[in-house]
Formats: C-alpha cells, sequence, structure tokens
C-alpha cells in the first residue's frame, strides 16, 4: 500500500510506502491530506490510520538528475514526433530508430536513437538517413533536462486510489497539452 506525496504546492511529486509516509509525519515534515479508512497501523498505546495522500509543509529544491535513458525520455525529447516525417506518433505506435543502424555499428545511445513512425521506419530500414533519402528533423542529443510531469508516468497505474484522481486531474489540466483553434 502506497502514500501518494504531494509538494508544497499539491503538485504530486512521489509515490512512497506508507511506512515512509509515516515516519515523515512522525518527524513533521508533512501532513496528512487523505487517509485510509479501512487501514490503521497500531502500537501499544497508539493508533494512527494509514496516510494515502501526504503534503510536504515546506518547498524543497529538487536536484536535478541527469536524464534516463529510456522509451518514455526519448518520446517526450522528441515531443512524440516522427523525426523523419514530422508526424505525431501516439506511444503506441512510435518506433525507436537507430540514426546509424546498429548493423553498421551505430550504439542505442541519446545521440543515436530518434522517434519514427512505422512507415519511416520501414522505409529507412537497415540504412542511414542519407541512404534513405530521408533527413532528420533536429539533430538527436542528451537532454539537460525534462518538464518533472513526464516523469511522473509512474503515478498511473490500475490500483490507483480513488482520493488521488482529483490531484491528477488538476495536474493534467494545468500542465496538459491545449488544443489550438484551426483558424
Amino acid at each position: 500500500m502506497d502514500t501518494l506525496v504531494l509538494s508544497s504546492a499539491y503538485l504530486p511529486v512521489a509515490r512512497v510506502p506508507w511506512q515512509r509516509a509515516v515516519t515523515l509525519l512522525w518527524a513533521g515534515k508533512v501532513e496528512v491530506i487523505e487517509e485510509y479508512q479501512d487501514r490503521a497501523v497500531h502500537s501499544v498505546s497508539l493508533e494512527i490510520k494509514v496516510p494515502s495522500i501526504i503534503r510536504f509543509l515546506r518547498h524543497f529544491q529538487r536536484r536535478r538528475r541527469q536524464v534516463k535513458f529510456s522509451r518514455e525520455n526519448v518520446y517526450s525529447r522528441d515531443k512524440g514526433r516522427c523525426q523523419y516525417c514530422g508526424h505525431r506518433v501516439p506511444r503506441p505506435e512510435a518506433t525507436f530508430d537507430h540514426v546509424l543502424p546498429r548493423s553498421q555499428g551505430g550504439a542505442t545511445t541519446w545521440e543515436n536513437v530518434v522517434i519514427a513512425c512505422a512507415p519511416c521506419n520501414r522505409r529507412k530500414g537497415g540504412r542511414t538517413p542519407a541512404q534513405a533519402n530521408l533527413h532528420l528533423r533536429s539533430v538527436p542529443a542528451r537532454p539537460a533536462w525534462l518538464p518533472d510531469t513526464l516523469r511522473l508516468t509512474f503515478l498511473f497505474r490500475p490500483d490507483t486510489p480513488p482520493s488521488w484522481r482529483q490531484f491528477f486531474r488538476d495536474l493534467d489540466y494545468w500542465q496538459g497539452e491545449l488544443e489550438q483553434d484551426g483558424g
């Protein structure tokens, strides 16, 4: 059973085991926003309901770590667009293409992997973009950072408690992509 951790500004920042949540509460670093009604921790003289959602009382500066090389982060770096034709590619349909094919000595690195739609990836095959008469829309590189919301995908799981959903709705409302008018 996990606890959702919010920043002092009520933005989701982590998902922690309930034991860590109780430790933070006991240390006076967080306040309880919601509790699991059917779960409690007992000691000889004390009963504490297990926190479902906690919020840090003070603002903290998060250290910027080096961005992890992952499919999700490559997709985010490339803004979900095929790097050959520029079309938006839904996550389930995205393919990851080695600019310099592995068969020609290409490595699986930030600088050699891009998002491609299936038709462009098939067209390129085991060739370089120049050999396939394709042009990269941008030079692939290691990003210095990615927005925090992109690293929160681990929060969305089928077993997510209903009490957490309002915070995800709020996050999506403020940080989700807006549709533009055609005119």
